[in-house]
């Protein structure tokens, strides 16, 4: 089986990236896949006897197999819960792609997985710098990009803007997963006609549809991935062998 490779990024913050990221490396797992995931750079950590941990990158780590350490996956943890770029200035930390791409190449490359995922932060375009953002990270490892859309009241506007963002970059959206966000949001959704929002998601975006994941009462990964297709990522594996 080819290695399967993906960026993981949202429509906004609190789209729930790092939700369904766990639930595609669980999916991946059912299907006795080996796993492997990376947070390059991630706000709102903390302090730890082992230093600074994020619940997001602790999250991942629970879902690869075989087990990774914390270093791997999450070179850079930050403690405020902020913008990363901001984060990182005021704990004197340099962030750039090359400082992110090493370790995440070293994953990929030392660690090879079956089925490896990149997570962002935020949403397509947040900072790295002056001059870099994430989205340059994404590009510098040549990765098609799985989009997590938060549905809410714009989602179809800001799905639609980030996806256009990713093709302009020159990067393949390989699927995209809506995301029912928290229950307020989720009632918002379905009082608001969510199938025919739905639809016109799947008008709009040319990729495929990996699920619709509604709010969970206790969300998990396991939970999650009962409402996840993995088949159109795998598909492309078969086509390319």
């Amino acid at each position: 089986m080819t290695q399967q490779r993906f960026f993981i990024t949202g429509t906004d913050t609190d789209a729930g990236k790092t939700l369904i990221s766990c639930a595609l490396l669980h999916a991946a797992r059912q299907r006795g896949l080996t796993t492997a995931a990376g947070k390059p750079v991630a706000s709102g950590s903390h302090s730890t006897a082992e230093g600074l941990r994020n619940s997001d990158a602790l999250a991942l780590q629970a879902e690869c197999q075989p087990t990774l350490a914390y270093s791997r996956i999450n070179p850079i943890a930050l403690s405020p819960a902020i913008a990363p770029h901001i984060a990182a200035a005021e704990a004197g930390i340099a962030l750039s792609v090359a400082a992110l791409a090493a370790p995440m190449r070293q994953l990929l490359d030392d660690a090879p997985a079956d089925f490896t995922l990149i997570e962002g932060a935020g949403g397509w375009r947040v900072p790295l710098n002056e001059r870099e953002t994430l989205a340059d990270l994404a590009r510098t490892l040549q990765l098609e990009v799985v989009l997590v859309v938060g549905v809410k009241l714009g989602a179809i506007n800001h799905a639609r803007l980030t996806l256009e963002a990713i093709e302009r970059d020159g990067l393949k959206v390989a699927g995209w997963v809506a995301n029912l966000v928290d229950a307020k949001t989720a009632q918002a959704a379905q009082d608001n006609r969510l199938n025919e929002n739905l639809d016109t998601l799947r008008q709009w975006l040319p990729a495929p549809c990996l699920g619709v994941v509604p709010h969970l009462s206790c969300a998990s990964a396991a939970a999650a991935a009962t409402y996840l297709d993995l088949t159109p990522l795998l598909a492309r594996s078969a086509a390319d062998d």
